[in-house]
C-alpha cells in the first residue's frame, strides 16, 4: 500500500506544474482520493491554502497560480482582463506589487469564484468583475499567457482596453485610460472591428474611438463605422465635462484641445 501511495505521489508531482495550486475535487477525478489527499497532507507532500486546493510541499504560489487552477482544473471561464492585463502584456506606468495592485478578473454572469481564492492572501486587491460585456462571443480575443511553468488565459490589448474604458468614471479615471489608450498605437484593426461590433457597452465603445482618435493612431481608419452600434442619444460620463459632438459623450475639459469640433 504504501508503495502504491508513493507511485501515485510521484506521478502528480511530474505532471503538477510548479508554483501552482491543485484543486482537490479534481485531483479526485484523476484517481485521488480524499482519504489519499488527507495521507499527502499528513506527511507534508501537499498543505491545504483552503478548503478545497492544495499546493505542493515548499512552493511559493502566488494569485496566478491560483487562477491556473480555476482556469485549467475548474474549467471556469474567469480570466485576467481590463487594466490587470494590460499591465500584464507591458502597458503601464508601472506594475504595482503587493497589496497595491488591484487585480482585475472578469467572469459571465453567475460565474463563482471559489472560496478559496476569495479567502486566500494573495498579496494583491482582489476585484471580480461579473459582466456580459461580450455575451454574444465570450471568448473572442482571449490568449494565453505564458508564467514560466504554466500559463494563464488573460484579455487580449484591444478586448482588455474596451473592458478598462466600461469601468469610466467609477472604477477607472478619464486620465489614466487616455495615458494607456496612448500607448496602444499597434492594436489589430480586425479584433477591434470584431470586438466594437459584438460589445453590449455603448459608452465603452464610444469612448475606445474618442480616445483612439484623440491619440491619432493610425488604425481607427481601418474601422468599419457602419458595422458597429454606437447607439442613441447623449451619455454623459464627465458631469462637469464638455460635449464631443461626433460620439455624443461629455469628456473631461483638458481633453477638448484633441478635438475641433467638441464644444460646451
Amino acid at each position: 500500500m504504501a508503495k502504491l501511495i508513493r507511485s501515485k505521489l510521484n506521478h502528480l508531482l511530474s505532471h503538477w506544474p510548479a508554483s501552482t495550486v491543485a484543486a482537490c475535487s479534481w485531483l479526485h477525478t484523476q484517481g485521488y482520493s480524499y482519504a489519499l489527499l488527507s495521507q499527502y497532507r499528513k506527511h507534508g507532500w501537499i498543505k491545504s491554502i483552503g478548503n478545497g486546493a492544495v499546493v505542493r510541499k515548499g512552493d511559493k504560489v502566488d494569485w496566478s497560480g491560483g487562477l491556473y487552477a480555476i482556469q485549467t482544473n475548474l474549467k471556469l471561464p474567469i480570466y485576467v482582463g481590463g487594466k490587470s492585463a494590460l499591465m500584464l502584456k507591458g502597458h503601464g506606468h508601472f506594475i504595482p506589487q503587493g497589496k497595491d495592485w488591484r487585480l482585475f478578473l472578469y467572469g459571465p454572469p453567475n460565474t463563482k469564484m471559489p472560496t478559496w481564492f476569495k479567502k486566500y492572501a494573495w498579496n494583491v486587491e482582489l476585484c471580480f468583475i461579473s459582466t456580459n460585456l461580450f455575451s454574444d462571443a465570450p471568448e473572442l480575443c482571449l490568449s494565453t499567457h505564458d508564467m514560466g511553468s504554466y500559463s494563464i488565459r488573460i484579455a487580449s490589448l484591444e478586448r482588455a482596453m474596451l473592458e478598462l474604458l466600461s469601468l469610466v468614471p467609477q472604477e477607472q479615471s478619464f486620465e489614466e485610460a487616455k495615458l494607456l489608450m496612448e500607448g496602444l498605437s499597434t492594436l489589430r484593426p480586425q479584433a477591434v472591428q470584431e470586438l466594437l461590433e459584438v460589445c453590449n457597452s455603448i459608452k465603452a465603445k464610444r469612448l475606445f474611438l474618442f480616445l483612439a482618435e484623440a491619440c491619432n493612431h493610425e488604425w481607427i481608419k481601418k474601422i468599419n463605422f457602419l458595422t458597429i452600434d454606437l447607439g442613441n442619444g447623449k451619455r454623459v460620463i464627465e458631469k462637469n465635462g464638455v460635449l464631443d459632438s461626433k460620439y455624443n459623450i461629455t469628456v473631461p475639459k483638458v481633453l477638448k484641445i484633441n478635438r475641433n469640433e467638441t464644444k460646451s
